[in-house]
């Protein structure tokens, strides 16, 4: 396998991925730090970008960029840019560039034959972004996401209407967006998840006061926020859902109603459950088996261990 170093970390590729090695230490990206390793499939990668920075005597250095597919990027999805955040881009010292340049001329056509042999796979965005499961703690409260579901809860810095509801679940069945909106230096960043056939609201509500939302501060905070949305983004387009072309229609909870939870019952009118069997099972009952068969289908995706898939479905069955 060939071998880079540069100052955001260390890339090592071969014919099928590249993995990187994020750098950690304090003068490191803030999203690098919270992600700290990826595995780009090659054929997720749609071109490899090289420059030098400067010429002649006064060459400052060089900089290498991957550019990902379009549906296979969930940063970008959610806004990476807005923050100047970059996980694929890898630069260095002029003393390296002509090894860097290299490295990036092999990279560039070991991409040009992996993409000639068809789309990304399945589980490519889930391989750019965290482990599961992925915990966050921020300016108002925490996000939780376990591949299956998604839950907000909140802090004695959130407003009254959060902190009487503590937490919120998301099942990821019922999620159509998560959105990321960065702080604009003077207010709150905003981490809002859009439902599945929710209902508008009747009129805006204050991002301090909607369910939907958990606010942040910036650094630290704000990756860690745009890591969660990059993440559970991922795995919503694993699940065949969440794509850019679904994204019309979608709109966020109100804050006076209830995401949809096991054991929550009901679902979106006119349900005919998971399993076609209409009004032979409870509403209960049908949220339950649609998360059971969403575990099946990230299971077999290689989304989820064998381990994990039936310790989540054991814990499932309990609740029929």
């Amino acid at each position: 396998m060939e071998k880079l170093r540069g100052k955001q970390g260390t890339w090592t590729f071969d014919e099928e991925k590249v993995v990187i090695d994020y750098a950690t230490g304090w003068l490191a990206s803030s999203l690098n730090k919270a992600l700290a390793r990826a595995e780009v499939p090659l054929r997720s990668v749609a071109g490899v970008d090289f420059r030098a920075r400067g010429t002649g005597a006064k060459k400052k250095g060089w900089e290498m960029r991957l550019r990902i597919r379009g549906q296979a990027d969930p940063f970008a999805a959610v806004g990476a840019a807005m923050s100047g955040e970059d996980p694929f881009l890898l630069s260095g010292d002029a003393k390296t560039e002509l090894v860097a340049e290299y490295h990036a001329d092999q990279l560039r056509l070991l991409a040009e034959r992996a993409a000639a042999q068809g789309a990304p796979p399945a589980d490519a965005p889930a391989r750019l972004v965290a482990p599961l499961p992925l915990h966050i703690q921020v300016h108002e409260g925490t996000a939780a996401f376990d591949g299956s579901s998604l839950v907000l809860s909140w802090t004695s810095e959130a407003t009254k209407e959060k902190r009487s509801a503590q937490r919120r679940e998301f099942p990821l069945e019922r999620i159509a967006k998560v959105e990321w909106n960065p702080s604009d230096g003077w207010d709150y960043g905003v981490l809002r998840v859009l439902a599945e056939g929710g209902a508008p609201p009747k009129k805006p509500v204050p991002a301090k006061r909607d369910l939907s939302c958990l606010l942040f501060g910036e650094g630290g905070e704000q990756a860690q926020a745009l890591l969660m949305a990059a993440t559970v983004t991922a795995y919503l387009w694993a699940a065949g859902s969440g794509r850019p072309e679904a994204d019309e229609g979608a709109a966020a909870l109100s804050s006076g109603g209830e995401a949809p939870a096991i054991g929550a019952g009901g679902g979106p009118e006119g349900d005919d459950g998971a399993d076609g069997s209409g009004d032979d099972i409870d509403p209960e009952s049908r949220i339950v088996m649609a998360r059971i068969r969403k575990l099946g289908e990230l299971h077999a995706e290689g989304l989820l261990t064998d381990e994990e898939f039936s310790a989540k479905k054991a814990e499932l069955l309990e609740r029929l």
